[in-house]
């Protein structure tokens, strides 16, 4: 996988791995570590070997990136005390995955944000996701 940022982490700078097991990595890039800023604490668990989804892991590595989960979560409470979590993988162009290689999303949730108590539903509960308010493209 010559141009993935997680197989060469080298293509993406600002990307720091912070902490690792032997299946899996816990990757921040630096704006997430500056206090107050929109995704701080935020960060990805990626398996090291090249998988393109969730559901291409190995059980191994699901096993991995439980255990990492909760480091990163002893690690972020340390760091940046967040009052809650969203926690989540994009599988698919459709579901919302724009690099394709497999990335668990870990967000940290804080009381002060204007979105403070909404959750990964809420951009799908909206009227703006309702199905088949999108022009078909065949209708011209």
């Amino acid at each position: 996988m010559d141009n993935c940022i997680f197989c060469r982490l080298e293509l993406e700078p600002d990307q720091n791995i912070v902490m690792s097991n032997e299946h899996c990595l816990f990757l921040q890039l630096g704006k997430s570590k500056i206090k107050g800023s929109q995704l701080e604490g935020a960060g990805l668990i990626v398996p090291i070997k090249h998988r393109e989804t969730a559901f291409d892991l190995t059980q191994e590595e699901w096993e991995a990136t439980y255990s990492l989960l909760q480091e990163v979560k002893m690690y972020l409470d340390e760091m940046h005390q967040p009052q809650g979590y969203n926690l989540g993988w994009n599988c698919g162009e459709a579901g919302g995955q724009h690099i394709f290689h497999a990335h668990f999303h870990v967000i940290p949730r804080y009381e002060d944000e204007p979105l403070a108590g909404k959750g990964i539903r809420y951009m799908f509960k909206g009227k703006e996701n309702q199905r088949g308010l999108r022009p078909s493209p065949l209708a011209n």
